[in-house]
């Protein structure tokens, strides 16, 4: 069973070891294809993906890779925008960046602040009470918006009464 990728004329892709590396103007994307079921042929203009068997698991694995594929031309094409926006009932807190970390303070009154790592090739902007994340990777982009998120997440209180938070409230391609 075969999967064709169809490969922009904007789009340039290469093959590092196990690792494909897509380049484009909104920056470059890198996925990791090392998986013995399943083995890729990169053409001029196509990227071929095979499996060695017809088995559902490996159908499931080839539509996997297909989209990862998909998805990272789409992401060096147009990128990849997050937006989060913090909600401080009780205290105001504030967020700022510091290197490849969103450093969050007095969230919920506390002393320390917490912190959420922003993986590499992630920009970050923070203006009042809006987070944008913007990248060509969407792994990359949207775990980061779920680490800011977690960073801030309430256990051990009642939800209904502390919902303060950064919350991502949209997402998508630019």
């Amino acid at each position: 069973m075969d999967a064709v990728v169809k490969i922009p004329d904007d789009v340039k892709v290469k093959k590092d070891g196990h690792f494909l590396v897509f380049s484009g103007k909104m920056g470059e994307a890198k996925i990791n294809f090392l998986n013995e079921r399943i083995s890729l042929e990169l053409n001029p203009d196509t990227i071929i993906i095979h499996s060695k068997s017809e088995s559902r698991k490996d159908k499931r694995l080839l539509e996997t890779f297909r989209a990862h594929i998909s998805n990272a031309i789409k992401g060096v094409k147009q990128g990849f925008k997050y937006k989060l926006k913090i909600c401080s009932i009780h205290f105001p807190m504030t967020a700022k960046v510091s290197g490849d970390k969103v450093i969050i303070e007095n969230f919920l009154g506390e002393r320390y602040p917490r912190i959420a790592k922003i993986y590499p090739g992630v920009k970050v902007e923070i203006q009042k009470q809006d987070i944008t994340l913007t990248g060509a990777d969407l792994c990359a982009v949207s775990q980061s918006a779920a680490n800011i998120e977690q960073a801030v997440r309430i256990s051990g209180r009642d939800r209904r009464v502390y919902q303060d938070g950064i919350f991502i409230t949209e997402k998508r391609a630019e």
